[in-house]
């Protein structure tokens, strides 16, 4: 395994610039995405709860490999997408789904009475959310929304089907070119661990910090 590594470390290095340049990009835009879409289903405003709740309810129902598909096939139809687009464009919008329905639940886990009393004070309903309801609500998901970003880095092996050049992709490679359908996979997996475990240890601190601090 130590000698494939080394002949091959070039493509595996480069499957982990790439799986992680996706999962960077796929991260911050689900984690806007997905405030978005959440406060959409609790705003005062039925058509955007409808418009939120349709978005969650069919991104959530649908595979990924679907939604990536439908980019990279059907759309590329139309706008020029390379397989690393479409694939982090799908990560992106059904990671945000998930991310939705998580800071939902966070948002009407904080007390009513925080949202109530920052109206009577004079805030707008935007501004309430903004400096008192969000940020308690973010406290409140920590550890689930710490579970999605690392299924997010998990799901970006989804650009291997879709020539992504991701670790996946470099593996299939590499494993045709050896006859090696053990070893290039093993080291795959290793490498995902050095993307996951450091957000894994992050989030739990995270946690214990804020717990410390409330």
């Amino acid at each position: 395994m130590i000698n494939l590594f080394s002949h091959y470390s070039g493509q595996f290095i480069e499957g982990f610039g790439w799986t992680l340049f996706s999962s960077v990009i796929a991260l911050i835009g689900s984690l806007i995405l997905g405030t978005i879409f959440a406060l959409f289903q609790v705003i005062p405003n039925k058509p955007l709860n409808i418009i939120g709740r349709i978005y969650v309810e069919i991104l959530r129902n649908i595979p990924l490999l679907v939604i990536t598909m439908f980019f990279y096939v059907v759309v590329a139809k139309t706008m020029k997408l390379d397989g690393f687009t479409a694939g982090t464009i799908g990560l992106t919008l059904y990671t945000s789904a998930f991310i939705a329905e998580t800071v939902r639940a966070g948002i009407l886990g904080v007390n009513t009475g925080q949202l109530e009393g920052a109206l009577s004070n004079g805030m707008t309903w935007n501004q309430a959310m903004r400096y008192i309801v969000l940020p308690q609500a973010f406290k409140l998901v920590i550890p689930p929304l710490g579970n999605q970003f690392i299924n997010l880095v998990k799901n970006s092996s989804i650009l291997a089907f879709v020539a992504g050049f991701d670790l996946m992709y470099q593996a299939n490679q590499i494993s045709q070119l050896t006859f090696d359908t053990f070893n290039p996979f093993i080291i795959v997996g290793l490498m995902y661990l050095i993307i996951t475990l450091p957000i894994s240890y992050y989030m739990a601190y995270l946690e214990k910090r804020l717990a410390k601090e409330a």
